[in-house]
Protein backbone atom coordinates (compact mmCIF):
# COMPACT_ATOMS: atom_id res chain seq x y z
CA UNK A 1 0.00 0.00 0.00
CA UNK A 2 1.53 3.42 -1.05
CA UNK A 3 0.78 6.20 0.79
CA UNK A 4 0.34 9.98 -0.88
CA UNK A 5 0.72 13.12 1.11
CA UNK A 6 -0.68 15.98 -1.57
CA UNK A 7 -2.23 19.68 -1.35
CA UNK A 8 -5.55 19.72 -3.32
CA UNK A 9 -6.78 22.91 -5.17
CA UNK A 10 -10.65 23.12 -6.26
CA UNK A 11 -12.64 24.84 -8.17
CA UNK A 12 -9.67 24.73 -11.05
CA UNK A 13 -10.22 25.07 -14.90
CA UNK A 14 -9.20 21.16 -15.77
CA UNK A 15 -7.76 18.18 -13.06
CA UNK A 16 -4.20 18.31 -12.92
CA UNK A 17 -1.38 16.47 -11.13
CA UNK A 18 1.46 18.59 -10.21
CA UNK A 19 4.71 17.54 -8.97
CA UNK A 20 7.69 19.85 -7.70
CA UNK A 21 11.12 19.89 -7.98
CA UNK A 22 11.27 19.86 -4.15
CA UNK A 23 8.70 16.58 -4.59
CA UNK A 24 5.26 18.31 -3.27
CA UNK A 25 2.55 16.80 -4.44
CA UNK A 26 -0.48 19.41 -5.83
CA UNK A 27 -3.60 18.29 -7.60
CA UNK A 28 -5.96 21.00 -8.78
CA UNK A 29 -9.05 19.47 -9.20
CA UNK A 30 -12.33 21.02 -11.38
CA UNK A 31 -14.79 20.53 -8.55
CA UNK A 32 -15.94 23.15 -6.13
CA UNK A 33 -14.96 22.23 -2.07
CA UNK A 34 -18.34 21.69 -1.49
CA UNK A 35 -20.45 18.72 0.22
CA UNK A 36 -17.44 16.64 -0.28
CA UNK A 37 -17.66 17.04 -4.38
CA UNK A 38 -13.50 18.02 -4.20
CA UNK A 39 -12.80 14.60 -2.19
CA UNK A 40 -14.74 12.76 -4.41
CA UNK A 41 -12.70 14.27 -7.42
CA UNK A 42 -9.58 13.95 -5.89
CA UNK A 43 -10.25 9.81 -5.48
CA UNK A 44 -11.68 9.10 -9.22
CA UNK A 45 -8.81 11.49 -10.51
CA UNK A 46 -6.53 9.95 -8.32
CA UNK A 47 -7.62 6.55 -9.40
CA UNK A 48 -7.66 7.27 -13.16
CA UNK A 49 -4.40 8.58 -13.54
CA UNK A 50 -2.78 5.87 -10.81
CA UNK A 51 -4.98 3.05 -12.94
CA UNK A 52 -6.16 1.64 -9.82
CA UNK A 53 -10.07 0.88 -9.25
CA UNK A 54 -11.48 3.92 -7.13
CA UNK A 55 -12.21 1.31 -4.22
CA UNK A 56 -8.29 1.17 -3.46
CA UNK A 57 -8.19 4.89 -3.25
CA UNK A 58 -9.07 6.01 0.66
CA UNK A 59 -9.05 9.43 2.09
CA UNK A 60 -6.90 8.44 5.39
CA UNK A 61 -6.58 12.86 6.63
CA UNK A 62 -7.58 16.16 5.43
CA UNK A 63 -11.15 15.92 4.70
CA UNK A 64 -12.04 19.45 5.30
CA UNK A 65 -8.31 20.65 4.65
CA UNK A 66 -6.05 21.50 1.97
CA UNK A 67 -3.39 18.97 2.85
CA UNK A 68 -4.41 15.32 2.68
CA UNK A 69 -3.47 11.87 3.03
CA UNK A 70 -4.50 9.38 0.48
CA UNK A 71 -3.74 5.65 0.98
CA UNK A 72 -3.76 3.52 -2.22
CA UNK A 73 -3.98 -0.46 -2.14
CA UNK A 74 -2.48 -2.56 -4.20
CA UNK A 75 -0.01 -0.25 -5.56
CA UNK A 76 3.89 -0.03 -4.42
CA UNK A 77 5.32 3.10 -3.11
CA UNK A 78 7.81 2.28 -6.09
CA UNK A 79 5.23 2.43 -8.83
CA UNK A 80 3.67 4.98 -7.12
CA UNK A 81 7.21 7.19 -7.33
CA UNK A 82 7.22 6.18 -11.21
CA UNK A 83 4.02 8.12 -11.97
CA UNK A 84 4.98 10.77 -9.78
CA UNK A 85 8.11 11.43 -11.94
CA UNK A 86 6.17 11.19 -15.43
CA UNK A 87 4.16 14.24 -13.95
CA UNK A 88 7.38 15.97 -12.67
CA UNK A 89 7.25 19.80 -13.83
Amino acid sequence: MATLHLKAKPNARRNALLVGADGSVTVRLQAPAHDGKANACLLAFLAEVLDVAKSSVTLVTGHTAPFKKVEIAGLSDKALQAVLARHQA
